[in-house]
């Protein structure tokens, strides 16, 4: 007889599966919470940040790996090793005389005699030279006696606190500088050069204490106009000032109506203390502004190039009363627009 088939042992029964719920979401997780989207945004934001770092360190390697850039960043070594050794002369020495042309035109050379002859008001016309933050007036060392071998008679700087901490204290000071400059060689109106921070005080006095009735051109060198994030290395409030977007930018940025001021602002793509070294251009659209580009220049090195020298010389030798130029080839300075 056959034996029946074993029975096959049937499979057991699995558990039917409970679905768990998910937890809830939260910011370590890059849920839709608040704290989420709070948490992405400033992630978003440091990605941002650190790709403009990227870019701005990119074009100042650039810059630095040019043959004019080498050349460049040697000459400011140098020229910061030889300010250094001037620093107390301009600390410690006299004041500028406000002179002008003590000499008969026989005396003078071709180039400052034809600025005299050419035009006796540009020639005249006092220059204020205004240093930058931690400095003094030997920084224009160079720039003064070039400015002065070109025809200009009254070539003046001056020193402010190297302990300033706010721009508009400064900016006041300044004005109390003007006046008694414009008292004492009977100039309505004069040129200011600044240097750094210089340029960015005098800016201030220009366009928010009335300073364009004074001021009929601003030439400024290496001035942190959009700011510096070289200044968030400083806890002064001197340094929150330069910061970019500062209250100080903001207040710099809003409206300038019929400022009579003509502005030329000289930046390089090599200057080690703006950062982005465009930031050093003025862009406003209520100001008459010339921004020029130099190539392989340190931040120290700006008032005593010779091409930035030469720059200044046409610009302050060629400006009509009105701001327009006088001489065919040289760079006019339009007014803006204005609406409505």
């Amino acid at each position: 007889m056959s034996q029946p088939p074993a029975p096959v042992p049937s499979s057991p029964k699995r558990a039917a599966s409970v679905r768990r719920p998910r937890p809830a979401a939260t910011p370590d997780t890059g849920g839709r919470g608040h704290l989420g989207r709070t948490f992405n945004t400033l992630s978003g934001v440091a990605r941002e940040r650190a790709r403009s770092t990227h870019d701005i360190l990119g074009e100042a390697a650039k810059a630095l790996s040019t043959p004019a850039g080498v050349v460049g960043a040697a000459i400011e070594v140098a020229w910061v090793s030889t300010h250094l050794a001037l620093y107390p002369f301009g600390l410690f020495g006299r004041p500028d005389a406000y002179d002008g042309h003590r000499y008969s035109l026989g005396e003078l050379p071709p180039v400052q005699r034809g600025l005299v002859i050419g035009n006796v008001e540009a020639a005249g016309t006092p220059i204020l030279l205004v240093h930058g933050m931690i400095d003094n007036r030997s920084v224009f060392a160079l720039l003064r006696r070039g400015l002065r071998r070109r025809g200009f008679g009254r070539v003046v700087s001056i020193n402010y606190s190297p302990w300033t901490t706010d721009v508009r204290v400064a900016a006041a000071q300044l004005a109390q500088e003007v006046e008694a400059l414009v008292a004492e060689t009977g100039y309505e109106r004069i040129h200011v050069v600044g240097h750094s921070l210089g340029g960015l005080i005098a800016r201030y006095y220009i366009t928010r204490l009335g300073g364009d009735a004074r001021v009929h051109t601003l030439v400024t060198l290496g001035s942190p106009h959009g700011g510096t994030f070289n200044a968030y290395a400083l806890p002064s409030n001197l340094a929150r000032q330069l910061r970019p977007d500062s209250e100080l930018m903001r207040e710099l940025s809003a409206a300038v109506p019929n400022c009579q001021t003509r502005f030329v602002a000289y930046w390089s793509d090599l200057d080690q203390m703006i950062f982005p070294q465009r930031n050093a251009r003025l862009h406003h659209p209520d100001l008459t502004v010339r921004n020029v580009k130099m190539h392989g220049i340190g931040h120290m090195s700006l008032p005593i190039n010779g091409d930035v020298v030469h720059g200044i010389s046409t610009t302050l030798a060629q400006l009509d009363a009105d701001g327009s130029t006088l001489t065919a080839g040289v760079t006019e300075l339009k007014p803006p627009e204005r609406r409505g």
